[in-house]
């Protein structure tokens, strides 16, 4: 089976969030099951850097007003279709925002760009190879779906996942016309949105099949508190809504091979993540004693729970832990982050930035890991948490909430615990969570069997993957 991926980023070769490790792994985790993926990404400057010996399959003189070439290479086992247009993705700040932190102004062509070159491939105008289905990934490519609708091409099944649904693509009406969609697809059944045009929205009202990345998620998104103003649409299509949990590339996130981390170990092996536990507390400047060192790694937002953090940093130490925060975002919770770290020297530490092996190091170091989000569709980090013997310690929300088993009394004597679950996300309700886990940590055999059994949780991709292609081979033409 054929199917196009269309991302707006993949990792490694570009990478904001989880969408990027989602989209490079889940069509490495189909192969087992007979599924060819071809990925669809913008040419950042950070692509067109990295990859190698590309070869031209398509040219767009007209791509919305600038020409493009869809070129061909494989990267790290991921086959790739940069979409090369340096009007749109030639530019020296991220994929959505400029070097000031702003979003682009014209981020609706670029992903509009994206998305109808996606449609064009899908109909078969690549020479050679034409999918049997097209799997879009939140609002950079919902159009395609929207594209495919409307242009004349031959019906192939879609599959849009949510990965977030705060974020949807919306756009005043005057950018309709630059789309070039029909005058009929600025209507409430495809783009419109109370008058303006919504990207995300017009792929929920299109695809065949909506997915989200956590079966608790594929229910939040139902209700007015999580729907984020789109649940009446989600709503209407219950019937093609999925919720199938992510996975992680469990070779990339191998506490055993990890080339990062700096003495490897399993199971059975875990005093030897001392020697990380020590460099961790080198490079945030804590004190090398035995207090627990509780990790954040994170965007540093208000959905992240990060204000909650910063409100209860004082009363953690205060408590007997030690914080080592990795993360950038909003700059009043990082100004407010490195202010308690300026007044606990040796108990609090905060890097500012994003730095992908201090991220595996943390993990496989630190005693456990802070995930306070107030919504989080599925979250990663909680996985390389279990497959690191790094507790975690999590929102009641979202995949967080179906990843990690609550370490309750009926969990710990029946030896499943993984972690430590706490709601509501306030300081008291966290702050009860870090109690909870200083208790189970002066009991080092009972902290030692949560590691163990969280090591034992079965994060990789495998049956997430064949959910996926179950899901496609419902959806795909017969005989496909």
């Amino acid at each position: 089976m054929k199917v196009l991926s269309v991302s707006s980023e993949v990792f490694p070769l570009v990478k904001t969030g989880g969408l990027a490790d989602v989209a490079g792994a889940l069509p490495i985790a189909l192969k087992r099951f007979g599924v060819e993926t071809k990925t669809l990404m913008p040419g950042y400057p950070a692509v067109m850097k990295a990859i190698r010996k590309p070869v031209a399959r398509l040219q767009f003189d007209d791509l919305l007003g600038e020409p493009a070439t869809v070129l061909e290479v494989e990267h790290e086992g991921i086959d790739i279709l940069v979409l090369d247009a340096p009007a749109y993705y030639d530019r020296a700040g991220g994929p959505y925002l400029d070097a000031t932190g702003r979003d682009y102004p014209d981020n609706w062509r670029r992903f509009a760009a994206l998305s109808l070159a996606g449609a064009e491939i899908a109909a078969g105008l690549m020479p050679g190879w034409r999918p049997d289905l097209v799997h879009t990934h939140d609002w950079q490519s919902a159009m395609t779906s929207v594209y495919m609708r409307y242009y004349p091409t031959p019906e192939l099944p879609s599959v849009l996942t949510i990965h977030n649904i705060a974020f949807q693509g919306q756009f005043g009406a005057d950018v309709f016309p630059g789309l070039r969609l029909p005058p009929h697809a600025f209507a409430t059944e495809s783009i419109e949105y109370y008058g303006n045009v919504g990207f995300l929205k017009g792929g929920l009202q299109t695809a065949h099949a909506i997915t989200t990345v956590s079966p608790s998620y594929a229910g939040e998104i139902l209700t007015p508190e999580f729907g984020m103003g789109l649940q009446g649409v989600i709503t209407s299509r219950i019937d093609s809504l999925h919720g199938i949990v992510n996975g992680i590339d469990t070779d990339v996130w191998n506490p055993s091979t990890d080339p990062v981390v700096h003495t490897h170990y399993n199971g059975t092996t875990l005093k030897s993540r001392v020697e990380n536990r020590t460099s961790i507390a080198e490079f945030f400047g804590l004190h090398n004693d035995n207090a627990p060192i509780f990790s954040i790694i994170s965007r540093l937002t208000w959905q992240k729970g990060m204000d909650v953090i910063a409100a209860t940093a004082d009363q953690i130490v205060d408590m007997g832990g030690k914080l080592a925060i990795l993360g950038s975002g909003d700059a009043a919770l990082e100004g407010s982050l490195l202010a308690a770290a300026a007044r606990h020297p040796g108990r609090i530490g905060v890097s500012i930035g994003y730095n992908e092996p201090m991220s595996h190091l943390m993990q496989a170091g630190s005693d456990a890991i802070i995930i306070p989000s107030r919504f989080e569709p599925c979250g990663l980090t909680q996985l390389y948490g279990l497959r690191y013997g790094c507790v975690p310690i999590v929102a009641r929300t979202g995949g967080l909430n179906d990843t990690v088993i609550d370490a309750n009394h009926a969990a710990l004597a029946a030896k499943v615990a993984t972690g430590i679950q706490f709601s509501p996300v306030t300081a008291s309700g966290l702050l009860q969570a870090i109690r909870r886990a200083l208790l189970l940590y002066a009991d080092q055999k009972v902290w030692t069997q949560l590691q163990k059994q969280g090591m034992k949780s079965d994060v990789s991709w495998e049956k997430s993957a064949e959910r996926y292609a179950a899901l496609y081979s419902s959806l795909a033409p017969k005989g496909k």
